[in-house]
């Protein structure tokens, strides 16, 4: 029943055409829109399916107290369960969808509502079947799987049942947490059409006398602006109205991390983050080994950033500076075909068969492309409709960081038709801890790419750069989140309260060690401490710091990739050919990347090096 709904928080959306306003959805060329009428035909479809799905859950009741009766019976129960959370996640993610087209019109805010309402109905109608696994010894499941074959299948599925047990309980226990999941989901709906429609966004004037409404689209735009005025203006206005309302957002991200605390202490977790993580049987080790892994490499992150200060000839190098295009004369714009033409040559080290598949994602209205007014910020891939295909969301703008966006999404999108074609509904679902690896891996693919293509050293420093504050933005900027999110998690799960203010006190002081703040390598400023109300992966439960691990395990694939070895595209296929079939941890070892080690992580901490000291040879030969 999961929705794997993937998000980047740090991509650009912005306006087609460079325009100072959004246009309405209905001018967009139907060309560059999704066409979601493969989920449903309509709006009325949808509801009949609805209705429909409502009147067959109950139909799962005739299983209650007989599971152990039969494998036969038990088959017929989990393909049961199959069907209907399939066609709930359809559902939702229709809903869903149609809401991020605008994000103002409330009757698919409704819909969402609706079919949530659906789910938290099936999960507590469903909620006997775990406590009845769990009820037979060993013995009796392996009589079960020797009845019927067809158990096989759900083979993963039930060990990892059996792995959870402690944390599982009884009927009554399980259908009350399958019930709260009405209102689970409060804080992050409340945030997301605050922060995205309801947000009072301030204007600004920019240099040139252009009067700028700064919602998060045309922040995510203008952050990098050339006049470093402007740059600052941005920034502070932004975030000035951010803490304006700080203590309305303290009250939600509060209300999140209660949640999550519910939840840890109802399965019986220690923690909210190893709750988090142990869905997909991921030690606690790793992620604050990541942690302790980027501490120990913060000097490599700061070389970066002096080296982003001399670049621009700064005196002195601020939180505003971070995302100035490095050479401005170097900003180039991409037309869409031309992007996608980038895009599908620099994928042709994946095999034929990969490309002609991604050409179908850009050729069958896969994807929506630009912003409009409403339209949810940022970029994701959904994939969780698995009898269909999976849609991408951009908001190009036409700059290389919306082109290595594409690519990003094309990753997961992959990912999932790979996974959705490979694999039984039952293992579809590919964990959150590896979907990263899909799409990052596209970005170093392309990067190589473009590098190929180009001699000029300007655009190459560009191009270098880019790669850099893709690190930045995944790994360091990412663990860096992961580690606040940790933070306040401590924090409240050791009985003190949080406020707008204490969010921002602690973000403050994360974020100047992170960025050398004290010793001056990059001045964080005043404003910059409510950055936390404008982020919201922080209502994902533990998801960012997997953008950082899934980074570094696709560096470690794709230099051996771009190295011409055949052996480790096949085994790269293979990973994401195998969905949820294995646990992640398993099924990168089998891909050749060891996440237990600090191996990926040091191995992408000399890449970046090399980049760097690649880029220093170029501004010496630039500078003779």
């Amino acid at each position: 029943m999961q929705i794997q709904k993937r998000r980047n928080t740090f991509q650009t959306a912005g306006v087609e055409e460079r325009l100072t306003g959004q246009r309405e959805r209905s001018s967009i060329p139907m060309e560059h829109t999704w066409r979601l009428s493969d989920i449903y035909s309509s709006d009325d479809a949808w509801r009949t399916a609805k209705e429909r799905l409502a009147a067959t859950i109950p139909e799962v009741r005739k299983f209650k107290g007989l599971l152990s009766s039969s494998g036969s019976t038990l088959l017929a129960c989990l393909e049961l369960l199959d069907s209907l959370s399939k066609e709930h996640t359809r559902l939702y993610c229709y809903a869903s969808m149609c809401s991020d087209q605008d994000t103002r019109d409330a009757s698919y805010l409704a819909m969402e509502q609706e079919a949530a309402q659906v789910g938290s109905d099936l999960g507590a109608q469903v909620a006997f079947v775990e406590p009845e696994i769990l009820a037979m010894d060993r013995a009796e499941i392996d009589k079960l799987f020797a009845q019927e074959p067809g158990l096989n299948l759900y083979k993963h599925s039930i060990e990892d049942t059996l792995r959870r047990k402690a944390h599982t309980g009884t009927e009554g226990e399980e259908k009350i947490l399958a019930d709260a999941g009405l209102v689970s989901d409060n804080a992050s709906s409340i945030y997301s059409v605050f922060s995205n429609a309801d947000f009072p966004f301030p204007s600004i004037v920019m240099h040139d006398g252009t009067t700028m409404r700064l919602d998060r689209a045309a922040f995510a735009l203008h952050k990098s602006a050339v006049n470093r005025e402007d740059r600052k203006k941005v920034f502070t206005s932004y975030f000035a109205v951010h803490n304006a309302y700080r203590r309305t957002f303290g009250t939600q991200l509060y209300a999140e991390v209660k949640k999550n605390m519910f939840f840890a202490r109802a399965r019986k977790y220690s923690s909210c983050m190893e709750r988090a993580l142990d869905g997909g049987n991921i030690p606690v080790a790793v992620y604050r080994g990541l942690i302790d892994n980027v501490h120990a490499h913060l000097p490599t992150f700061h070389r970066y950033l002096r080296l982003r200060k001399n670049i621009l000839r700064l005196d002195q190098l601020h939180y505003h500076d971070l995302y100035a295009p490095l050479v401005p004369a170097a900003d180039i714009d991409y037309a869409l075909n031309d992007a996608y033409e980038h895009v599908l040559t620099s994928l042709e080290p994946l095999g034929a068969e990969y490309v002609n598949a991604a050409k179908r994602v850009f050729a069958e209205r896969w994807v929506d492309v630009y912003p409009n007014e409403g339209k949810r910020a940022g970029a994701y891939s959904n994939g969780a409709v698995y009898d269909v295909h999976p849609y991408i969301l951009l908001n190009y703008n036409g700059k290389y960081d919306d082109v290595s966006t594409i690519t990003h999404e094309l990753g997961h999108t992959m990912h999932s038709f790979l996974s959705n074609k490979s694999q039984a509904y039952v293992n579809s679902h590919y964990s959150i801890f590896v979907a990263e690896v899909a799409s990052t891996l596209n970005e170093a693919l392309l990067m190589d790419h473009m590098l190929k293509t180009i001699t000029d050293d300007r655009v190459r420093l560009s191009l270098l750069g880019e790669y850099l504050d893709s690190i930045r933005g995944t790994v360091f900027r990412q663990t860096q989140f992961a580690e606040y999110e940790l933070k306040i998690h401590e924090v409240a799960e050791s009985g003190e309260s949080l406020t707008g203010d204490s969010f921002s006190a602690l973000y403050d002081e994360i974020n100047k060690r992170y960025y050398g703040h004290e010793a001056g390598v990059c001045i964080v400023d005043e404003e910059i401490a409510v950055e936390w109300a404008h982020i919201p992966h922080f209502y994902y439960n533990f998801y960012v710091f997997q953008y950082a691990t899934s980074f570094t395990a696709s560096v470690a694939i794709s230099e051996q990739i771009l190295a011409g070895d055949t052996s480790a595209t096949r085994r790269y296929l293979e990973l994401l050919s195998a969905g949820g079939s294995d646990y992640p941890i398993n099924l990168l070892r089998k891909a050749g990347v060891d996440m237990t080690t600090s191996t990926p992580f040091d191995l992408t901490m000399a890449k970046m090096n090399r980049v760097m000291d690649e880029m220093e040879r170029i501004i010496a030969r630039l500078n003779n």
